[in-house]
């Protein structure tokens, strides 16, 4: 087969419809090998890419058509002392590849060394390496429209593409786990009912399952392990992993997007699977180390590690930038995702060991006409020194407010934090974001995320229970629930009803702060991992949805809630609250009441021992909404009681009288429409939550 020049770019294998353009980026190759597989894995051809421009290596075949399967082998330089891996024998995965089959299959090809140390391994490896694969580019995009939800009317639901649907009874078994599967009307029935406006996939990007992992019949479930950054992964079509992976995903975010849905990605551009210099070669490592991967300065031998896997992505490299803006790029105008969640994105930000607001990576994005325009959101932390960046980020960004978790989770659970913090964090943590010039939807609320207790776990458990885990005392978040007296299943009734309250009291903590909320996927049906709060490893009945247990009470409660925050504006402000009290007309915006109906003091706010506040929003807010319109709404009360005793509360007198009830956390069930409340006096059970509308 004769090889053509082709051209450097795009990287990675392009399709025109005519043949295949190939393309890779090595500084320091002296010749790459493009090889070709046929379907059974037999390599039919073996070609050098005939040019270099620019450090990319390319060709161009004619007759290569989508499903042809491919790799690299790079020759050049083998000195890991000095940071250079170069092994031919290693069969690599194309950085840009569209589509990936198989997984590797663990053994000794696919390490390129003892340690790094002893000479390159001689051992083929592609009989053990997933292939690459060409993929057509033509999809139906027809009638395909984002929905472009609002920053401040978004409501994420994090979830992750196997689990939701693996035990779904609606869904035909054959697409169960899969993007067939959430693609189905079933689960798109479910969600859009729910009220959520966007999905949060959990890693999607091919991943791998690592080895010691395997070796304990438990897999990599959660995916935060990628090493194909353009390429679905394989794991979860129904369709097939010859590229049908790229139709299938395209047409889940069709029909998503069809029912109103948006798509955010949950990304992980700060590492990959090929671990520290112990690691396996699999794609990156063989290609340019030392442009990829951020090495010790004093031995390069070694990765610097802000990840806590081993390596972290250079992100001083210019081709490093480009890998990734050019995956951002590609979800977007490919793929039609709405957006990204950064997974450790302080790791991104790291110019040379602190991290920089300025860096390089949030000046491209910033300036860039496709990734500028989609909803971008940080986990504003890694493992590094000076790592926790929250409310630091620049003003495009929304952050998963790891403040707002902390406190609302130990207000509910009694913790001597003060008032002031809370209220903080249920107005849109102001203190946070407002003095950089963000809005309240810069702040991403949760309570609970796939990394942690589920909801249900978080009010039952004094401690993890992670012994099916490799690691029994491994977990990253020691969060703990109040103490109830009894961890764990019961039959108790008075402990089985704490626990139903306090799901309900944060979930509606949760749906009636201003900001973000992300409600953690199977929260709402009371989804438990009987205490693993860090199920990353189990690919099994532990972490999938249990769609026979859902508890169809606060299934419905959850979708009011949703349903209240998307009727009432109040409770989704585009601009802050400016403090203002609610006394004469034309000021009303935000008051803070205690028990007695007396306005907060400065003292009270700081006190640690307080448990009950009464706020009242003003849904005269005399200002205009994201599209211009004015906004005009009810006005609502609502009274927190964190105490384990009741608490009567004394009506302030700046408020009208006329108040209807909307919901009471104690009394379980969404209550019926009641007359207005005409008693000045309200008694608030212990641990519960009461809202107040006083119609306009």
């Amino acid at each position: 087969m004769k090889i053509l020049t082709g051209k450097p770019y795009p990287q990675g294998a392009t399709y025109d419809g005519a043949g295949t353009n190939f393309s890779l980026f090595s500084e320091v190759a002296e010749r790459v090998e493009l090889c070709l597989f046929d379907e059974r894995g037999r390599q039919t051809q073996a070609l050098e890419l005939p040019e270099r421009t620019a450090y990319c290596w390319h060709g161009y075949l004619p007759a290569v058509q989508p499903g042809q399967r491919y790799g690299f082998r790079v020759h050049g330089p083998w000195d890991p002392a000095q940071g250079q891996w170069c092994c031919p024998a290693k069969l690599l995965l194309d950085p840009y590849a569209k589509a990936i089959e198989g997984l590797p299959r663990w053994g000794p090809a696919l390490y390129p060394s003892h340690g790094g140390q002893a000479a390159c391994s001689a051992e083929d490896s592609a009989r053990a390496m997933p292939r690459c694969i060409v993929v057509s580019p033509y999809f139906d995009w027809s009638g395909d429209h984002p929905p472009a939800v609002s920053l401040h009317e978004t409501v994420i639901y994090e979830t992750h593409v196997k689990g939701l649907t693996m035990r779904h009874p609606d869904v035909p078994e054959e697409f169960r786990g899969t993007y067939a599967g959430l693609a189905h009307p079933a689960t798109i029935d479910y969600l859009a009912e729910l009220g959520v406006t966007a999905v949060e996939l959990m890693p999607v990007h091919q991943f791998v399952h690592d080895q010691h992992l395997q070796e304990q019949n438990l897999r990599n479930y959660w995916g935060y392990n990628s090493i194909g950054y353009f390429a679905p992964h394989n794991e979860y079509s129904a369709a097939g992993q010859a590229g049908q992976q790229v139709q299938e995903f395209k047409q889940m975010v069709k029909r998503l997007h069809q029912a109103g849905i948006e798509v955010i990605l949950d990304v992980v551009y700060n590492h990959t699977a090929e671990g520290n210099h112990q690691g396996p070669m699999l794609s990156l490592r063989g290609i340019d180390n030392a442009a990829y991967y951020r090495l010790d300065p004093g031995n390069p031998l070694h990765y610097i590690d802000f990840t806590g896997t081993g390596n972290t992505l250079n992100m001083q490299h210019p081709q490093v930038l480009r890998l990734i803006m050019d995956s951002l790029r590609y979800w977007v105008t490919e793929m039609h995702v709405d957006g990204f969640r950064f997974d450790l994105a302080s790791a991104l930000a790291r110019e040379l060991h602190d991290v920089d607001r300025l860096s390089a990576f949030f000046d491209i994005i910033h300036q860039d006409p496709v990734i500028g325009q989609v909803k971008l959101i940080a986990e504003p932390w890694d493992v590094g020194e000076g790592g926790y960046q929250v409310g630091k980020f620049p003003v495009q960004w929304s952050e998963w407010n790891g403040e707002y978790r902390d406190s609302v989770r130990d207000y509910w659970r009694g913790t001597d934090r003060s008032l002031g913090e809370f209220a903080n964090r249920f107005t849109g943590s102001a203190d946070l974001y407002e003095d950089t010039g963000r809005r309240p939807h810069a702040s991403v609320n949760f309570v609970t995320a796939h990394d942690g207790f589920t909801l249900a776990d978080l009010v039952s458990y004094n401690d993890r229970h992670n012994d099916a885990n490799p690691d029994p005392a491994g977990g990253h978040d020691d969060n703990r629930s109040w103490n109830s007296g009894v961890e764990g299943p019961t039959d108790d009734a008075d402990v089985c009803a704490l626990r139903a309250r306090q799901q309900r009291n944060f979930l509606t903590t949760l749906l009636l702060s201003q900001g973000i909320p992300m409600v953690c996927g199977g929260d709402e049906i009371g989804r438990t991992q009987r205490g693993n709060n860090n199920a990353y490893c189990q690919d099994n009945e532990l972490s999938w949805y249990d769609w026979d247990a859902v508890n169809e009470g606060l299934l419905e409660f959850t979708r009011r809630l949703i349903a209240l925050r998307r009727e009432h504006p109040v409770f989704r402000r585009w601009k802050w609250f400016q403090g203002r009290p609610l006394h004469g007309a034309g000021v009303e915006d935000v008051g803070w009441y205690r028990p007695d109906g007396k306005e907060m003091t400065e003292a009270e706010w700081n006190a640690g021992h307080a448990r009950s506040l009464l706020v009242c929003l003003s849904g005269r807010l005399k200002s205009l909404d994201a599209r211009g319109e004015p906004v005009v709404d009810d006005d609502f009360c609502v009274l927190f009681n964190a105490a384990e005793q009741g608490v009567e509360f004394i009506q302030p007198p700046a408020l009208p009288s006329g108040w209807v009830k909307v919901l009471d956390t104690e009394a379980g069930a969404w209550p019926e429409p009641e007359p207005p409340v005409q008693e000045e006096r309200i008694i608030l059970g212990g641990r519960s939550i009461v809202v107040l509308r006083h119609a306009q």
